[in-house]
């Protein structure tokens, strides 16, 4: 005789086994991880890391987790919005990237398409990405105070899950005497 009791707990184990795979599979990466070995990190006294600083002007993209779901944690810069509901945004490493300072190379860009609008409660909120990396430019226009600006990235992730976080573990921090250090600045 088949007992439903049973049945329910067979297909509710399995659902568990199969979700906790996939976060399993799920690669946590740093923006270390989505340049090549080989590059250097180009800085200055005064500036991060900036595609006019690299011989190939940080087109390389690292190629090893095309296609891999990942988590990467970076600060949201709107492209495509309403009010408060982000359709799309890049991600970068660091505060004021892109609109108030030099924008990094292509591959320290990602561009973000939410699952679902992500309501943003300012540009550059800290948040956290899960998703599907793809290598590959991708040229967008980014809204700025003094104008349109196109901005490169070098991958892209689409239906992504998106979360508030506090901090980003490998933020670069400018200089003490960078003219942007202001963006470093918590506000009360």
């Amino acid at each position: 005789m088949n007992n439903p009791l049973n049945t329910g707990t067979i297909i509710a184990a399995v659902l568990g086994l199969a979700v906790s795979q996939a976060s399993a599979e799920t690669a946590h990466i740093f923006w270390k991880d989505l340049r090549p070995p080989t590059q250097a990190v180009a800085e200055d006294a005064n500036l991060p890391m900036i595609a006019a600083k690299l011989p190939d002007h940080g087109e390389t993209l690292s190629l090893s987790l095309q296609d891999k779901t990942i988590q990467l944690a970076g600060y949201a810069l709107p492209v495509d919005r309403d009010g408060d509901l982000v359709y799309q945004f890049l991600l970068v490493p660091w505060t004021g990237a892109c609109s108030h300072m030099p924008t990094p190379p292509p591959n320290q860009i990602v561009l973000v398409t939410p699952a679902h609008p992500y309501k943003m409660a300012k540009a550059y909120q800290s948040v956290s990405v899960t998703g599907v990396l793809k290598p590959g430019m991708e040229k967008s226009q980014l809204f700025i105070l003094d104008g349109v600006s196109i901005v490169q990235s070098g991958y892209t992730v689409r239906k992504a899950e998106v979360a508030s976080v506090d901090t980003v573990p490998d933020a670069v921090t400018l200089p003490v005497n960078s003219p942007w250090n202001f963006l470093n600045k918590k506000k009360n």
